[in-house]
């Protein structure tokens, strides 16, 4: 058993030596954790921000002109004027997301009592924000008929106060910075394993370790703790140093039990990265092989569209990838300041599959093996 550890441990090292000379992977680390966390957290937003609109004033009255003025950066651009015959043009050229239409004689209906409709032209093919950006705007035109009127008559019978937990302004910054953090951690933890592992084979390397008295399991594991190791602190300085520092995210969690649950799920996906290199021949075979499955379980493990939003058979499938936990109990843990006993049938969840994934490559690394020195 020591020597087995010994083994583990020293060829760990020797990983941990190749990777410091490969000057790509060395940067790739540097980029994916830095700048890639950074930029994509700060300009792939998902709310409403510099929405284009434009108003078509039939109206022009001051209550007409309050709604204009009440649209209000950063949220949306300045507001355009527009002319009624302008509004089909300006729509199909995808000049303006938002355009408002007041009718003649609005503000006299409203102090009237007597119904009245303004039209809201929204270009729903900018889905990131169409659908919210439609809500900001109804709730604008009613807040300034309201105060215009400065009674209750525009006012619902009943308000709704609306108090958001764990992100009370709502800012995508926030869920940005950690989901890309995520999705990296799943990226660069098989694209370190599997590249260590096609690499030694192209080089020739492993039929080196292979006339030594080392076993195929020995070799697996060195490289998932070395690889490993490297991307838990690349992440935890990540999570230091861009998400709560550049970024300014509050995290309310216990930052320990996050990485206690990213090492339990990075040996899943250093498993997996193991077991997609034995299936690749090639280093490009493997990057493409790495493609596929990263996508989908970026796209469908919870992180940007909600698990409960899927049919239910795809949710039964996703609660086999390691990923859908790891994003369930990172949202949890930082978010939510969920605690073990919140979040204990993750860490089973992702350990279980780990194990699957690990026994699934080493069968398929001594079958390597095996062809090799047949």
């Amino acid at each position: 058993m020591v020597r087995f550890l010994v083994n583990v441990f020293q060829l760990g090292i020797k990983e941990l030596f190749s990777l410091r000379y490969d000057r790509v992977m060395m940067f790739l680390i540097i980029y994916m954790f830095s700048f890639a966390v950074f930029d994509e957290a700060k300009n792939a937003t998902v709310g409403v921000t510099n929405a284009a609109v434009a108003i078509v004033d039939e109206d022009r009255s001051t209550l007409s002109q309050r709604i204009g003025d009440a649209l209000l950066e950063p949220y949306f651009k300045p507001a355009e004027q527009l002319q009624l015959n302008e509004i089909d043009a300006a729509m199909e050229t995808a000049q303006y997301t938002f355009i408002i239409d007041i009718p003649v004689n609005f503000q006299a209906d409203v102090l009237a009592g007597r119904p009245s409709v303004i039209q809201l032209n929204v270009d729903a093919t900018v889905m990131s924000m169409a659908g919210t950006g439609a809500g900001y705007i109804q709730n604008i035109i009613m807040q300034e008929i309201g105060t215009f009127l400065q009674g209750e008559q525009a006012m619902q019978a009943v308000q709704i106060v609306t108090r958001a937990r764990f992100n009370p302004n709502m800012e995508s910054v926030w869920f940005q910075a950690v989901m890309s953090l995520t999705n990296n951690i799943t990226l660069l933890a098989i694209l370190l394993t599997g590249a260590a592992l096609i690499r030694e084979r192209e080089h020739g390397t492993i039929e080196h370790l292979l006339v030594m008295p080392l076993r195929p399991v020995e070799i697996m594991l060195a490289k998932i703790w070395a690889n490993g190791l490297v991307v838990i602190i690349a992440a935890s300085l990540s999570l230091y140093f861009i998400v709560q520092g550049a970024l300014a995210v509050p995290i309310i969690g216990s930052i320990p039990l996050y990485i206690a649950g990213m090492t339990i799920y990075l040996f899943s996906v250093t498993s997996l990265g193991i077991f997609l290199a034995t299936l690749a021949r090639s280093m490009p075979q493997f990057g493409l092989l790495t493609m596929l499955v990263y996508v989908v379980m970026l796209l469908l493990s919870g992180g940007n569209t909600p698990l409960d939003s899927m049919p239910e058979a795809l949710q039964a499938i996703m609660l086999f990838v390691p990923s859908t936990h790891f994003v369930s109990l990172a949202q949890a843990i930082i978010f939510r300041d969920a605690g073990i006993e919140t979040v204990w049938p993750n860490f089973l969840a992702a350990a279980l599959i780990g194990v699957v994934f690990f026994l699934a490559a080493l069968f398929r690394f001594r079958k390597t093996v095996t062809l090799v020195h047949g």
